[in-house]
């Protein structure tokens, strides 16, 4: 290591026979440290003659600007002709954001195990990660080991959050130093090292300003970002804050839209995806801005949501931010919240307080929000320079003894995929969820796949699954009609049973047809053995979720003491 670049930075690796050993061999290592001049604020960083975290920094771009990334329409689509089109009508609200800096805080923190696999020169790894067979690409292109010499499980994970979205240093080394000793190599991380080490999220300044009408319709809005990348790049550090430059128009319509980022190298921790990855920082900065501008108009704040957001009979829409929105029904949500919340009551009882200057008040609050989920189409990661693709993969079995293998190439770490994947395909094959084993985070296993995370796995490993045990009932449809003398289309396919049209007497179980397939004994010219079916599922866009979430707090405005009143979502 030539320079430590952020507290949690790794400077030396300690092998031992124990972790007692290994503690006091780390207590026995005096580095001598020559102190430098660190950069902990992004607008100091920004700044010439500021301490550079990395010396090669291109200097074209000024002290530790990592990029600038503009989306600046001009002429009519710009924010200032916009609301130079409104003149006096105009209202320009502007305002700070800081959306500070967050750790996963998973449940167990990361551990590796890295085990060479005798003279093979395979190496089996076992990793608590959210995505094992992007890692196992990441650490062929790293460690020079062919990928089909290395695997990877993920066994109980123990949360991730996007905290484990990630190849970390000390898998490499785990499989480096295996390598090496040509014996198993285990890393368990404690917690307080998780604190500095595993990287963080969120950490943005945001500068946004939005404009409307006296009357209350959104003309536009502007936002100018400046995100902490910490000391290093990550998996997809750069890309974070570009996922939320879509979603700061969130369901509004307006004109005009301008963002402008600049990512900033900081004597901090890497950042990286953590619960969202940039669409909730621009959700908590439009609604924000939408209750400043409802005040600064003297409007009820859900009034002005209702009157500027996208309507049912308005998709599918195209926002200004360039997203097409498929669906929703932002009035629905709202309206039941609106009635579970009691609002107009709450709203009433504010304003009694606020007059009767009580020293209790009451505050209220509203978002109403979309998010692109389902991350994916793999076009779409790429232009956000993301490591791997956007598709998912699934085989399905049906084996001699009726049970169903299902190979998902997701990945879950609490998500309950066995449950969810299980009747998914149970629902398509009459199968019994007991009888579906579903078999993921091993790519000894599952060789295909591109994990979890992104809130895409039902959306588009779920496609997958839906697919493949479509495509095996179709496979075994022709093995049954061959069975029952009839054709195809004379079947239907009932609770599990494929019976012929008009004579249901006259069926076959789906058992039988997979045991028919083992067996290959009568099967139909040009059909080959085994029951087996499998798809892989890259959509054409990203699906988009929303919902309303209403917040009553009260505050005792003498001691500060805060407390949730009513929450509904």
């Amino acid at each position: 290591v030539d320079k430590v670049r952020h507290v949690g930075d790794c400077v030396a690796v300690v092998i031992a026979n124990t972790k007692y050993a290994a503690a006091d061999a780390l207590d026995a290592i005096e580095v001598d440290y020559e102190p430098l001049p660190a950069v902990i604020d992004m607008e100091d960083a920004l700044k010439q003659g500021s301490p550079a975290v990395h010396d090669a920094a291109d200097g074209s771009l000024g002290t530790n600007r990592c990029y600038d990334f503009p989306l600046m329409p001009t002429g009519e689509g710009s924010f200032e002709a916009a609301v130079k089109a409104a003149g006096d009508n105009a209202v320009v609200v502007k305002r700070r954001f800081i959306n500070q800096r967050i750790i996963a805080g998973f449940m167990e923190p990361r551990a590796v195990v890295a085990s060479p696999m005798g003279m093979s020169n395979e190496m089996t790894v076992w990793s608590a990660t959210q995505i094992p067979h992007v890692l196992r690409v990441l650490l062929a292109l790293v460690t020079g080991l062919p990928e089909n010499s290395l695997r990877i499980i993920a066994p109980d994970v123990g949360g991730g959050f996007g905290g484990k979205l990630q190849i970390y240093r000390e898998e490499i080394l785990a499989v480096q130093i295996a390598r090496h000793l040509g014996r198993p190599v285990k890393w368990v991380e404690t917690r307080s090292e998780d604190m500095v080490a595993s990287h963080h999220g969120r950490d943005q300044i945001q500068d946004v300003q939005i404009a409307a009408t006296k009357d209350g319709k959104l003309l536009g809005m502007k936002v100018d970002l400046i995100a902490n990348m910490g000391a290093y790049l990550q998996v997809i550090t750069p890309g974070i804050p570009l996922l939320g430059m879509f979603m700061f128009p969130a369901i509004y319509k307006m004109d005009a839209y301008e963002f402008f980022c600049t990512g900033v190298f900081t004597n901090t921790t890497p950042t990286d995806a953590i619960r969202g990855a940039g669409r909730p920082e621009a959700t908590y900065a439009i609604e924000r801005i939408m209750d400043e501008l409802a005040a600064e108009l003297g409007m009820d704040p859900m009034k002005l949501r209702e009157m500027n957001w996208i309507t049912n009979t308005e998709f599918p829409y195209t926002t200004v931010a360039g997203l097409a929105y498929d669906s929703g029904n932002y009035e629905a949500a709202t309206a039941r919240a609106l009635e579970l919340f009691g609002y107009d009551e709450l709203r009433a009882e504010q304003e009694a307080r606020r007059a009767s200057n009580d020293p209790v008040q009451l505050g209220i609050g509203i978002s109403t929000f979309t998010e692109m989920c389902g991350l994916a189409p793999s076009r779409t990661l790429g232009a956000l320079k993301y490591v791997a693709g956007g598709w998912e993969h699934c085989t399905i079995r049906a084996l001699p003894t009726g049970k169903i293998e299902l190979i998902t190439g997701t990945s879950p770490h609490g998500q309950g995929h066995e449950t969810a994947w299980s009747q998914i395909a149970s629902s398509i094959l009459g199968v019994p969820v007991d009888d579906i084993e579903v078999v993921h985070g091993d790519t000894g296993r599952a060789p295909y796949g591109m994990d979890t995370y992104g809130s895409r796995s039902l959306a588009v490993g779920g496609q997958a699954i839906k697919k493949a045990a479509e495509r095996l009932v179709e496979k075994a449809r022709i093995i049954a009609a061959h069975q029952l003398e009839c054709s195809p289309d004379d079947l239907d396919f009932i609770q599990g049973e494929f019976r012929v049209k008009g004579d249901p007497a006259k069926a076959q179980p789906l058992a039988a047809v997979a045991f028919e397939a083992f067996t290959a004994h009568n099967l139909p010219d040009g059909v080959e053995p085994t029951l087996q079916a499998e798809a892989t599922v890259d959509p054409n866009d990203f699906s988009y979720p929303h919902g309303t979430h209403l917040a009553a707090m009260e505050v005792d405005t003498e001691t500060g003491k805060v407390s949730i009143r009513k929450y509904v979502a």
